[in-house]
């Protein structure tokens, strides 16, 4: 499923060839649109010259359809494609800075590129002067108070369909309606302060057959994408286990408690263990380091966000007290794009199988059936993770009642863990650390 991940050609002539027909292209239509004049982008400012909104618009509007009818038909994750980070306060300034630029200097980075390429001596000093601020910003930018304003008011990928709550595809609708309604009020704005036409003798009829076509097909587009929809997280976790061949019926992404251990212990991978019980279970025994989640805030956007930001070489374990609840989330996960993701085999109950508490601290209920989301344990008290089964072979010292576990001599044990002499199962090792896919770009 696209976007595609090209990094495996990193450092190759194919790869540096696709960046390049891009910014040929890129460069291409700027100056097919007359981006090299700056006279002709100075007059946006000045109501008379328009070709800057009719332009960038129409790109904004046909890519966003593109992208969404593609994500829409399941074609493209829309998950995995870059949304530059939302920096409300710089960003607010930033642009105020740009406009400020560009009206004085008729240019904006990109379209400056455009005519110092065909050696217009103005587009040729506003290039010099970009890479001259390019140069104090970067001499200044480790001063505390313009690090700490850069990246305040973050709120990290931020879509529309977010912020008001409401269907992407309405927002298509409404960004499409705004387009029609911009492109009308453009072609007014030329005529009136451009050609000089009176108010009087201005045809305001739409005439023009192509352009009420091109009107219609985006309204049209607007509603098929309302209608139909994003695919839900159970579609998009099977395109993504039709896609990388792991899925929960063949039992691939179930992982024994003996590997999670392994690497918990292992400092070359960050490891993050997610815990989708209830909280009073999570409170008499959990995993150490473990962070309990609700089910529910799995399918939050600000979450997901948080674990596709984790490292590269990041792990996340599920774990429940069975394996129903973990993994209804794996499915939730990995359908949101989230990569790496396991489920602990036979969740908390299987666990404290192979590592079990001492019978002063909890006794197994034999009766409970295997394949029920109910803790087969009966703790004396609430001890968290702080018991060997917690952290088997992890130098801590059980706590006394009411007590805290601790690390002591420096992480090694001050007396014998009992669980180092526990036998551990035989287990095939299942965990491959797998490079997330791209979410990266930017804008020239």
């Amino acid at each position: 499923m696209a976007p595609w991940h090209i990094s495996e050609i990193a450092g190759t002539i194919p790869y540096y060839l696709v960046f390049l027909g891009l910014g040929f292209a890129f460069g291409f239509v700027l100056e097919l649109a007359g981006f090299g004049d700056s006279r002709k982008l100075a007059g946006q400012f000045y109501l008379r010259e328009m070709t800057v909104l009719k332009v960038m618009f129409t790109g904004i509007v046909v890519a966003a359809g593109l992208v969404l009818l593609a994500s829409s038909v399941g074609l493209l994750d829309f998950d995995r494609v870059f949304v530059p980070p939302t920096f409300l306060a710089p960003g607010i300034i930033g642009g105020l800075i740009m406009g400020v630029g560009f009206i004085v200097g008729g240019f904006c980075p990109g379209t400056s590129v455009v005519a110092a390429s065909t050696l217009k001596l103005d587009g040729v000093m506003f290039l010099l002067g970009v890479v001259l601020g390019i140069g104090v910003f970067n001499e200044t930018f480790s001063a505390d108070s313009l690090t700490q304003f850069w990246y305040s008011t973050s709120f990290g990928r931020m879509t529309l369909d977010e912020v008001f709550g409401i269907p992407i595809g309405v927002v298509f609708l409404l960004l499409a309606v705004m387009a029609i309604v911009m492109f009308y009020g453009a072609e007014l704005s030329e005529a009136f302060f451009g050609r000089r036409v009176a108010a009087s003798e201005m045809k305001y009829k739409p005439s023009n057959k192509f352009y009420m076509a091109g009107a219609g097909m985006l309204v049209a587009l607007g509603l098929f994408l309302t209608v139909n929809g994003q695919p839900s997280p159970d579609e998009k976790y099977m395109k993504a286990a039709l896609a990388s061949g792991v899925t929960v019926d063949n039992r691939d992404p179930y992982v024994s408690p003996a590997e999670v251990v392994e690497w918990l212990w292992d400092t070359s991978v960050y490891v993050t263990v997610i815990d989708i019980r209830t909280e009073s279970d999570f409170n008499d025994f959990n995993i150490y380091g473990s962070k309990r989640v609700d089910i529910k805030e799995l399918e939050s956007e600000p979450f997901v966000r948080q674990l596709k930001a984790l490292p590269e070489n990041s792990i996340v374990f599920l774990v429940s007290n069975g394996e129903r609840m973990a993994t209804d989330a794996y499915r939730i996960l990995v359908g949101r794009g989230v990569a790496n993701v396991y489920i602990i085999e036979g969740g908390i109950n299987n666990w404290l199988s192979i590592y079990p508490p001492a019978s002063e601290v909890a006794k197994r209920l034999p009766e409970i059936p295997e394949d029920e989301e109910r803790l087969r344990y009966v703790f004396e008290r609430s001890v968290g993770s702080g018991c060997y089964a917690a952290h088997p072979d992890g130098g801590f010292v059980e706590p006394p009642l009411g007590g805290k576990a601790e690390m002591v001599n420096g992480g090694r044990l001050a007396r014998p863990n009992p669980l180092s002499g526990v036998a551990v199962p035989p287990h095939e090792k299942k965990v491959k650390v797998k490079k997330k896919a791209g979410v990266s770009g930017g804008c020239g």
